[in-house]
């Protein structure tokens, strides 16, 4: 494959590119043209077509195109002169190549999470994780692949599992240590907090909040997701059904934060805490990767409400 960031100035190339926008706009000379971003996990380029004739098929913005161009530059800058589009076919693309992804593997983590589920003792806690996390195919489908997040942290395919299984590490350890801490109502917390963003964010390419993500939110989504499974299975005690979903209801710590609930178990506040741990260790790990070799202050970070630097070697 031709990744962007490996493209000179002369080549001509056919090669499949997720159109990330598309626009309409006019010559000088009244002529209209196409405008094009296209990107791949490497990066993203601008893409010009001049000529609009037969040769340019139908397609949209977050359509997977094949152009056949010439690099050129303009302001010292490369871009696409593309002289056709048409839109790719199935097999000809691997979305991963054109998105970020976690540079763990899915299925091993995937596998760690099994694990995990099989680690909880509680026979309804652990009958409930398994409808989750072994049965239901689609959701399996969705969780493995899905982002975190927006923006931020995890932002990225495989986010989510990649996510979901650090917070449940965090979780494991803090109820090894604390002998208080009921170790399965945590872990299974820990590892179904963020399961409503499967439906509060779209699918890779867009990645953007759904109506439903925006109206309800992934907080309330995920409880109400779990507690419909829980009606399914019988003899699920009452107490901990509430327990569990006040868990999910209140892992962003504070209602200026997002939670409907402040976390009135300890074992909600592990969560709370695992969670906004690893988030901000993650969105840390995304700015020190974004910015290697820079050794002076990186300026404010609205996140972590402080200037930050990348620690000195």
């Amino acid at each position: 494959m031709n990744y962007i960031n490996e493209l000179r100035e002369g080549e001509n190339i056919s090669e499949v590119y997720l159109c990330k926008t598309k626009s309409t706009a006019t010559t000088k000379a009244g002529k209209s043209y196409y405008s094009l971003m296209l990107q791949d996990k490497s990066g993203s380029i601008d893409g010009k077509v001049w000529e609009l004739n037969n040769a340019i098929d139908h397609f949209e913005a977050m359509d997977y195109i094949r152009v056949d161009a010439q690099v050129t530059s303009f302001n010292n800058t490369l871009q696409l002169n593309i002289k056709r589009i048409r839109k790719a076919d199935e097999g000809e693309f691997e979305p991963r190549d054109y998105l970020p992804c976690s540079d763990k593997d899915i299925d091993t983590m995937y596998k760690e999470l099994i694990g995990i589920v099989e680690s909880v003792k509680d026979e309804h806690l652990n009958k409930l994780l398994k409808m989750f996390f072994v049965d239901d195919e689609s959701f399996i489908k969705k969780f493995k692949n899905h982002s975190a997040a927006k923006s931020i942290h995890h932002g990225f395919i495989g986010g989510l599992l990649e996510h979901s299984l650090s917070v449940a590490r965090i979780c494991i350890y803090i109820a090894d240590n604390y002998p208080a801490v009921k170790r399965d109502l945590l872990v299974s917390a820990a590892l179904l907090h963020d399961i409503g963003k499967v439906d509060e964010i779209s699918n890779f390419p867009e990645n953007d909040y759904t109506d439903e993500g925006q109206l309800i939110g992934h907080i309330v989504m995920g409880a109400m997701m779990v507690s419909e499974k829980i009606k399914t299975i019988e003899g699920f005690p009452p107490v901990l059904a509430n327990e569990l979903k006040h868990c999910i209801l209140s892992h962003h710590g504070e209602l200026e934060f997002g939670s409907p609930k402040k976390p009135g178990l300890i074992e909600a506040l592990a969560l709370a805490h695992a969670d906004n741990l690893d988030a901000k260790l993650e969105t840390f790990t995304e700015l020190i990767n974004a910015n290697k070799g820079k050794k002076e202050w990186l300026g404010y970070n609205r996140m972590f409400d402080s200037n930050v630097r990348i620690t000195s070697d």
